[in-house]
């Protein structure tokens, strides 16, 4: 009997088993924006990894780090925990973990300041992101157009700090 369990459940473990998510959709937004002043002043400006509090105007704070890599922090009001996993002098790298309980959609997102001449730049900010979860392509598209709308509204607000203060 015992041994008629146990090849019961080593066939059960061989057949083939019906993925239970969808195939990932990676989706990436890419934004940029052009700012009359150099590069590395707009990211003296604007590229602190807290400054997020004044150009998507949300509260941030920093729960772990110096603000070099690995650093983290919490937006709105602990709804949103990033971690910065890249950076250079103009740019940083960041994901959002998976939370228990909830799709896990590898979010990242990557803001530069690139020069273009010595007294121009343009700030570039790439989100890339699984959408598989939504439910149809209407969902995908308001999804991305929520997050473009968004991100275009920091990158103004990015250039009117620089180029205003």
């Amino acid at each position: 009997m015992q041994r008629s369990s146990i090849l019961a459940a080593l066939a059960a473990l061989s057949v083939p088993t019906v993925a239970l998510a969808a195939e990932p959709e990676y989706t990436t937004i890419e934004l940029e924006i052009d700012i009359a002043r150099p590069a590395q002043e707009v990211w003296a400006k604007v590229g602190g990894y807290c400054d997020i509090a004044e150009w998507l105007n949300v509260d941030c704070t920093i729960t772990s780090g110096d603000g070099g890599m690995g650093t983290v922090r919490v937006l709105a009001g602990g709804r949103v925990t990033e971690i910065l996993v890249a950076m250079t002098d103009l740019s940083y790298g960041y994901t959002q973990p998976a939370v228990e309980g909830q799709f896990y959609n590898l979010y990242h997102g990557f803001m530069e300041a690139k020069p273009v001449t010595a007294n121009s730049s343009k700030m570039v900010y790439t989100l890339v992101y699984d959408i598989s979860d939504k439910a149809d392509q209407a969902a995908k598209d308001a999804d991305i157009a929520r997050r473009t709308a968004m991100f275009e509204g920091a990158l103004q607000n990015m250039k009117n700090i620089a180029e205003t203060r």
